[in-house]
């Protein structure tokens, strides 16, 4: 059997206003799914939210990464040199989630370093509608702020790779 070949060639924007076009698109991304993130959040249900979170979040960083040309896939198009300037950039603004598979246990250790949200979301439950609003607000909050941080770190390598020459190519 043939597999589908892959058609969607999003490539590096290519210009700062590009860049910046991009940023605003994801960042609107990431506050729709925030919110679903806080509905989920204000569901009764211990541990639906997390399960919830990790898919959306999952499903994010992948979107993300594709708007701004820095999948895995994608990066693997570029040539040596400028994989190498994405990779290195990716790691020199703390962008983990850059360039890469994203799979369950990568984001489950982002998702661990706002520990602290999950415990106090998870508590907020205990107590009916209060503790499900500040469950909600907390999800949200956290959701967006982890969201909007590899935005940023997409929107900072796709600006190293402008500077370094890399250009849409003609056809």
């Amino acid at each position: 059997m043939r597999s589908k070949k892959d058609t969607h060639w999003t490539l590096v924007p290519a210009s700062e206003r590009d860049i910046a076009a991009v940023r605003e698109r994801c960042r609107q991304l990431v506050r729709r799914r925030a919110m679903v993130s806080a509905g989920m959040a204000a569901v009764p249900l211990p541990g639906l939210d997390i399960v919830a979170d990790l898919r959306l979040f999952t499903l994010l960083i992948d979107d993300i990464n594709q708007e701004f040309g820095l999948s895995e896939q994608q990066i693997e198009r570029l040539q040596p040199k400028f994989r190498l300037i994405a990779y290195e950039a990716a790691i020199g603004v703390g962008g983990m989630l850059v360039g890469k598979l994203v799979t369950r246990e990568v984001v489950m250790q982002v998702l661990r370093k706002t520990g602290f949200k999950t415990v106090a979301r998870q508590a907020g439950k205990l107590v009916p509608l209060a503790g499900q609003l500040a469950s909600a607000g907390i999800g949200f909050y956290a959701f967006r702020q982890i969201g909007y941080q590899h935005v940023d770190a997409c929107a900072s390598v796709a600006q190293e790779l402008l500077s370094a020459g890399v250009h849409r190519p003609t056809a």
